[in-house]
């Protein structure tokens, strides 16, 4: 008996299993596993009475369909006997036994057994034709109406015209799941679309970026200087350089960038930009040509922000003494530039607070907090990664979210169940936050995006208070938000140097802002705090790295390995990012035969990894569990950064459970591992706004651009209790005499000047 119940009589399967053609045909009972990207379907058919498992690839093929098909028969090792199909043809049922069956199979919806009997019985063989010809008369069965009569025979001859659709885009390389998003984005217009212009797609189309248009278009003989590219590759150039962080690009630059995309001599490629000017779908400001959307978000930031801009009349004696009695409740003095920022977090609409390790943002947070509460204000506090959030609710004592929660991203869901394409925050213009006090910390890491979306939320006479340290990294989206609010001149801006006296006494402390000043570190490995082993090669340095994470420094820091981060600048080399993950792996995370491994595009995920979350994905499920297993709380959304463990692999479901560090489970379904990578080793980018007990950074010559003084300031102020250095000292030196940062494009800082400046006049 084979796996679906068929008794399986072995002396005649092994005389047809090889290479000889045999044909069956019936209709698809069930699909069981279908490949959405390349086709590939396993599925039952009833076949001479006996249920046979084929497998294949179909452009198309649904539950229903009636199919002839040859091919031949092989042995599965688990499964045993399977048909190969080699070719197939799906065919309309032609006997009214047939023909009712196909009806009553779950292919046509709101067509059941009784009414496939009934439509069958009234029209007999000829029931297709009157469908397809003559759909009204279907309304002379008793319980059609002519509206179901209607949508009946448009299924049909939709199933029909998206097969014809689904065969003719697979000509162009295009996977069976995109496909599917293409018909139901452009139904029939799809060949003239395909044929004139595909660069549309990357328009119009969730997942289809230029490059695929580009290739698809190669593949329908579009020419390479055609009008639809190069006006698709400006804005392709637009749209990815917000992923190096930038808001717009300098024309010439722009141009540039679009003749090394498009390899195409183009005589004068400024007019195509002036014509999409004039479509609205850039904007040209001063020589600098922005993606209009980045261009209107900036607009609408500033504008917002003046709006919220304003004085509170304050009872200063009043205030002072409510101080004075937190100071006396709290145990705390506060200096004058602490005393200066909670005064202007008091008096103000929007505040502005930076600064380094250890000068006294906390405490200013905390203080902040306790005056509002005094006054019987409603408070919000929120940061925009998980970790931040959390470390901002065990610094406080008050609950804190990530602005994601705060603003409560909703990933929405289709009539079907599944997740919806476009996700959306239910806080907005039309259904604001309810708060009279707003915290925002880490401010640093906030882009232009998150930006606005926090903005559209916001009441007039919100107080908004932002925090964070502008000397880190900027954002990984476009924008350089706290840069740019702090660099406009024109709201309160506190900055604090000081450090208070037991921040001193931290080395991590004292050395980061050395670090930041450019100043000389002294290096040795018997600092408490501060350590720096020398080594001197790429092999070294790992050998090192691997001891010390393992052996040393739980111990050192009372903490679990997997709360150790390794953190470097680049990703490839011996020392990047994906070597080390390697290397770390194998040696703290072995193969044995208790853990179950999944390989998926060249990593192997195994049970107990440490891995993170790359992308934003705000359908992504996720629940929380009681001590006893049972989930207690849901919700939708993981985010880029993320991190966690793999809890279980699950061969049968084709899926990875992953345990996130706020307790969160989330399922990964095999095809959603391009989401997830191994987090051993994490680049200094992605552990902004995360504090860790123990901070590893391994110091090796890498390209220029990245060793920098802002991303080993950004690097040494992610620990908490110790730094571990492991490399070349003539390395760590060069990287705090290099301050050239990337330089980034944005210009929220002049959008403010603009809007502030006409208010004053």
């Amino acid at each position: 008996m084979d796996e679906y119940g068929n008794i399986i009589n072995t002396a005649e399967s092994d005389e047809v299993f090889g290479d000889s053609v045999h044909e069956v045909e019936g209709f698809v009972e069930h699909i069981i596993y279908r490949n959405e990207d390349n086709g590939y379907t396993v599925f039952n058919i009833i076949f001479k009475n006996r249920e046979v498992t084929c497998i294949g690839t179909f452009s198309y093929l649904n539950e229903g369909e009636y199919i002839s098909a040859q091919g031949s028969y092989v042995k599965h090792p688990v499964y045993w006997k399977q048909f190969k199909i080699s070719t197939y043809s799906l065919k309309i049922p032609e006997d009214e036994k047939a023909v009712r069956r196909y009806l009553a199979s779950g292919a046509v919806k709101g067509i059941g057994e009784k009414t496939a009997q009934n439509i069958v019985d009234y029209f007999g063989a000829d029931t297709f034709r009157i469908i397809e010809e003559e759909p009204e008369r279907l309304a002379e069965i008793k319980g059609i109406s002519m509206k179901k009569a209607m949508d009946i025979a448009n299924q049909l001859i939709g199933r029909k015209d998206m097969r014809k659709a689904m065969m003719f885009l697979q000509q162009y390389g295009i996977s069976m799941n995109m496909s599917s998003k293409i018909y139901e984005q452009y139904g029939e217009q799809i060949y003239t679309i395909i044929q004139e212009n595909p660069y549309k797609l990357a328009d119009d189309v969730n997942g289809i970026g230029f490059k695929m248009a580009d290739d698809i278009a190669q593949r329908a003989g579009i020419r390479a200087d055609s009008e639809y590219r190069i006006r698709s590759g400006i804005l392709y150039v637009l749209l990815n350089a917000t992923a190096g962080g930038h808001v717009y690009l300098p024309m010439q630059q722009l141009i540039q960038a679009v003749k090394e995309l498009l390899l195409v001599d183009i005589e004068d490629i400024s007019h195509y930009v002036t014509d999409l000017a004039l479509e609205r779908k850039v904007v040209i400001k001063d020589e600098n040509v922005y993606a209009a959307i980045y261009y209107y978000m900036e607009l609408k930031a500033a504008a917002k922000l003046a709006e919220l801009d304003i004085s509170y009349g304050v009872d200063e004696i009043a205030v002072k003494k409510g101080l004075s009695s937190i100071e006396k409740s709290e145990g705390i003095v506060l200096d004058d530039m602490q005393r200066k920022a909670v005064l202007g977090a008091i008096c103000n609409g929007l505040m502005i607070i930076t600064g380094g390790p250890g000068t006294g943002k906390t405490t200013i947070i905390n203080t902040i907090i306790r005056y509002f509460e005094m006054e019987g204000m409603d408070i919000r506090l929120a940061a925009p990664t998980g970790r931040a959030a959390k470390r901002m609710s065990e610094t406080t004592g008050y609950e804190a979210q990530t602005i994601h929660r705060l603003l409560e991203i909703n990933g929405g869901m289709t009539e079907d169940g599944k997740a919806a394409v476009n996700s959306h925050f239910e806080r907005n213009e039309m259904n604001p936050l309810e708060a009279d006090v707003i915290i925002i910390d880490e401010m640093s890491m906030v882009d232009i995006n998150l930006l606005n979306a926090l903005l559209a939320a916001v009441v007039d006479g919100t107080r908004l208070i932002f925090v964070g340290d502008v000397d880190q990294l900027p954002s990984v989206g476009p924008g350089n938000v706290l840069k740019d609010l702090i660099g406009c001149g024109c709201f309160n801006v506190v900055k604090l140097t000081k450090i208070f006296r037991q921040a001193k006494e931290s080395e991590i402390i004292t050395n980061a802002h050395a670090i930041n000043r450019g100043e000389n570190v002294t290096l040795n490995k018997y600092s408490r705090d501060f350590l720096f082993i020398h080594r001197d090669t790429p092999e070294a340095i790992v050998s090192a790295l691997c001891t010390v994470v393992r052996d040393k420094l739980p111990g050192y820091v009372h903490a679990d390995v997997q709360d150790i981060q390794v953190m470097t600048p680049m990703r490839k080399g011996l020392v990047g990012v994906e070597q080390l993950n390697q290397t770390l792996q194998a040696f703290l995370n072995p193969p044995a035969d208790t853990k179950l491994e999944k390989e998926f595009g060249g990593t192997v995920f195994r049970v107990g990894d440490k891995v993170m979350q790359v992308k934003n994905n705000y359908q992504l499920e996720w629940e929380k569990r009681s001590r006893y297993g049972i989930a207690n709380e849901s919700g939708t959304g993981v985010f880029n950064g993320d991190t966690g463990t793999i809890e279980e692999i699950r061969p049968y479901t084709e899926e990875i459970v992953v345990r996130f560090d706020d307790d969160r489970y989330v399922h990964y379904g095999y095809k959603q591992l391009e989401e997830l990578e191994l987090a051993y080793a994490i680049t200094i980018h992605k552990s902004q706004g995360s504090e860790y007990p123990a901070v590893i950074i391994p110091v090796f010559p890498g390209p220029r651009m990245l060793m920098t003084r802002n991303i080993l300031y950004t690097a040494v102020t992610r620990a908490r209790t110790c730094v571990c250095l492991i490399g070349r000292e003539d390395c760590f030196r060069e990287m705090i005499a290099n301050e050239n940062e990337q330089k980034r494009y944005s210009s929220l800082d002049i959008r403010i000047r603009e809007i502030k400046g006409g208010q004053n006049s």
